[in-house]
Protein backbone atom coordinates (compact mmCIF):
# COMPACT_ATOMS: atom_id res chain seq x y z
CA UNK A 1 0.00 0.00 0.00
CA UNK A 2 1.03 3.70 -0.96
CA UNK A 3 -0.02 5.57 1.79
CA UNK A 4 0.36 9.57 2.02
CA UNK A 5 1.10 9.89 5.60
CA UNK A 6 0.08 13.42 7.26
CA UNK A 7 1.89 15.44 9.65
CA UNK A 8 2.41 14.19 13.46
CA UNK A 9 1.22 11.30 12.39
CA UNK A 10 3.30 8.20 14.14
CA UNK A 11 4.74 5.56 11.71
CA UNK A 12 3.75 2.93 13.45
CA UNK A 13 0.03 1.15 15.24
CA UNK A 14 0.99 1.08 18.31
CA UNK A 15 -1.02 4.05 20.83
CA UNK A 16 1.66 6.57 22.15
CA UNK A 17 -0.16 8.94 24.27
CA UNK A 18 -2.98 10.82 22.44
CA UNK A 19 -0.81 11.14 18.84
CA UNK A 20 -2.19 9.93 16.03
CA UNK A 21 -0.72 6.95 14.28
CA UNK A 22 -1.75 4.24 11.46
CA UNK A 23 -4.17 2.99 13.38
CA UNK A 24 -6.48 5.74 12.67
CA UNK A 25 -6.38 4.99 9.34
CA UNK A 26 -5.89 1.42 8.92
CA UNK A 27 -7.49 -1.76 10.71
CA UNK A 28 -5.83 -4.74 9.19
CA UNK A 29 -3.49 -6.59 11.83
CA UNK A 30 -1.45 -7.82 9.24
CA UNK A 31 -0.01 -4.82 8.04
CA UNK A 32 3.63 -3.84 8.20
CA UNK A 33 5.53 -0.65 7.92
CA UNK A 34 8.43 -0.85 5.04
CA UNK A 35 10.50 1.81 6.56
CA UNK A 36 9.59 5.13 8.64
CA UNK A 37 8.72 8.96 8.46
CA UNK A 38 9.36 10.97 11.26
CA UNK A 39 6.26 12.46 13.11
CA UNK A 40 6.58 16.01 11.69
CA UNK A 41 7.34 14.38 8.34
CA UNK A 42 4.77 14.21 5.55
CA UNK A 43 4.46 12.06 2.09
CA UNK A 44 4.90 8.66 1.11
CA UNK A 45 4.94 5.54 3.57
CA UNK A 46 4.51 2.06 2.22
CA UNK A 47 2.82 -0.57 4.04
CA UNK A 48 2.63 -4.31 3.22
CA UNK A 49 2.25 -7.91 4.52
CA UNK A 50 4.62 -9.36 2.91
CA UNK A 51 7.69 -9.68 4.95
CA UNK A 52 10.37 -10.37 1.89
CA UNK A 53 8.40 -7.26 0.27
CA UNK A 54 8.95 -5.24 3.34
CA UNK A 55 12.73 -6.28 3.50
CA UNK A 56 14.04 -5.45 -0.07
CA UNK A 57 12.26 -2.10 0.84
CA UNK A 58 13.85 -1.42 4.01
CA UNK A 59 17.70 -3.13 4.13
CA UNK A 60 20.03 -0.68 3.48
CA UNK A 61 21.90 -3.31 1.18
CA UNK A 62 19.43 -2.59 -1.54
CA UNK A 63 20.18 1.27 -1.31
CA UNK A 64 16.74 2.02 -2.33
CA UNK A 65 16.66 5.74 -3.64
CA UNK A 66 14.04 7.46 -1.93
CA UNK A 67 13.42 11.60 -2.95
CA UNK A 68 12.10 13.55 -0.78
CA UNK A 69 11.12 17.70 -0.83
CA UNK A 70 12.51 19.94 1.95
CA UNK A 71 11.35 23.23 2.88
CA UNK A 72 14.66 24.82 4.66
CA UNK A 73 15.69 27.94 6.28
CA UNK A 74 17.37 30.61 4.01
CA UNK A 75 18.77 30.31 0.61
CA UNK A 76 21.30 27.55 0.10
CA UNK A 77 23.99 28.67 -2.19
CA UNK A 78 26.01 26.17 -4.60
CA UNK A 79 29.00 25.62 -1.39
CA UNK A 80 26.02 24.33 0.51
CA UNK A 81 24.56 21.75 -2.54
CA UNK A 82 27.65 20.48 -3.28
CA UNK A 83 28.46 19.73 0.32
CA UNK A 84 25.00 17.91 0.41
CA UNK A 85 26.41 16.64 -3.15
CA UNK A 86 29.68 15.54 -1.86
CA UNK A 87 28.30 14.09 1.51
CA UNK A 88 27.94 15.32 4.99
CA UNK A 89 29.67 14.30 7.58
CA UNK A 90 26.93 13.91 10.91
CA UNK A 91 27.39 13.16 13.97
CA UNK A 92 26.82 9.17 13.31
CA UNK A 93 29.28 9.63 10.61
CA UNK A 94 29.79 10.30 6.75
CA UNK A 95 26.35 10.75 4.86
CA UNK A 96 26.50 9.20 1.60
CA UNK A 97 26.39 12.08 -1.25
CA UNK A 98 22.94 12.96 -1.91
CA UNK A 99 21.41 13.68 -4.92
CA UNK A 100 20.21 17.67 -4.85
CA UNK A 101 18.97 20.63 -6.53
CA UNK A 102 17.25 23.55 -5.59
CA UNK A 103 13.18 23.98 -6.67
CA UNK A 104 10.50 25.96 -7.06
CA UNK A 105 7.76 25.41 -4.86
CA UNK A 106 5.91 22.30 -5.29
CA UNK A 107 2.70 23.31 -7.48
CA UNK A 108 -0.12 21.33 -5.57
CA UNK A 109 0.89 20.57 -2.19
CA UNK A 110 -1.87 20.65 0.15
CA UNK A 111 -1.58 23.22 2.92
CA UNK A 112 0.22 21.97 6.06
CA UNK A 113 -1.80 22.50 9.10
CA UNK A 114 -0.52 23.58 11.27
CA UNK A 115 1.28 25.74 8.82
CA UNK A 116 5.22 26.23 8.90
CA UNK A 117 6.23 29.63 10.73
CA UNK A 118 6.51 32.66 8.45
CA UNK A 119 9.27 34.79 9.08
CA UNK A 120 9.42 37.55 6.57
CA UNK A 121 12.88 38.75 7.27
CA UNK A 122 14.35 34.96 6.77
CA UNK A 123 13.40 33.46 3.44
CA UNK A 124 12.66 29.78 2.66
CA UNK A 125 13.82 27.67 -0.56
CA UNK A 126 12.68 23.91 -1.62
CA UNK A 127 15.43 21.72 -2.61
CA UNK A 128 14.82 18.16 -3.84
CA UNK A 129 17.15 15.66 -2.22
CA UNK A 130 17.80 12.16 -3.12
CA UNK A 131 19.36 9.61 -0.91
CA UNK A 132 20.00 5.88 -0.43
CA UNK A 133 20.28 5.60 3.23
CA UNK A 134 17.96 5.69 5.56
CA UNK A 135 19.29 6.86 8.82
CA UNK A 136 17.44 8.23 12.07
CA UNK A 137 16.17 12.22 10.94
CA UNK A 138 18.62 12.53 7.96
CA UNK A 139 17.75 15.05 5.68
CA UNK A 140 16.77 17.24 8.37
CA UNK A 141 20.05 16.58 10.11
CA UNK A 142 22.13 16.99 6.63
CA UNK A 143 20.37 20.50 5.92
CA UNK A 144 21.13 21.68 8.65
CA UNK A 145 24.92 20.68 8.73
CA UNK A 146 24.92 23.00 5.87
CA UNK A 147 23.86 25.75 7.83
CA UNK A 148 19.92 25.07 6.50
CA UNK A 149 17.48 23.25 8.85
CA UNK A 150 14.73 21.93 7.33
CA UNK A 151 10.95 23.60 7.90
CA UNK A 152 8.96 20.95 5.83
CA UNK A 153 9.80 17.76 4.85
CA UNK A 154 7.57 15.75 2.85
CA UNK A 155 9.04 12.33 0.70
CA UNK A 156 7.95 11.52 -2.98
CA UNK A 157 9.46 8.20 -3.85
CA UNK A 158 10.97 5.54 -2.82
CA UNK A 159 12.18 3.26 -5.21
CA UNK A 160 9.61 3.27 -8.20
CA UNK A 161 6.91 4.12 -5.94
CA UNK A 162 5.98 7.68 -6.15
CA UNK A 163 3.36 9.85 -4.13
CA UNK A 164 1.49 11.21 -6.98
CA UNK A 165 -1.66 13.01 -6.55
CA UNK A 166 -2.60 10.83 -3.07
CA UNK A 167 -3.56 13.33 -0.45
CA UNK A 168 -3.02 13.54 3.22
CA UNK A 169 -4.26 10.54 4.77
CA UNK A 170 -5.06 9.07 1.35
CA UNK A 171 -4.03 5.40 0.16
CA UNK A 172 -3.85 2.78 -2.58
CA UNK A 173 -2.88 -0.34 -3.73
CA UNK A 174 0.34 -0.42 -5.25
Amino acid sequence: MLFNKPFRVLSQFRREGDKATLADFFQDPALRVAGRLDYDSEGLLLLATNGRWIQRITHPRYKLPKTYWAQVEGEPGADALQQLRDGVVLRDGPARPAGVAAMEPPSGLWEREPPIRYRASIPTRWLELTISEGRNRQVRRMTAAVGHPTLRLVRQRVGKYQLADLAPGQWREA
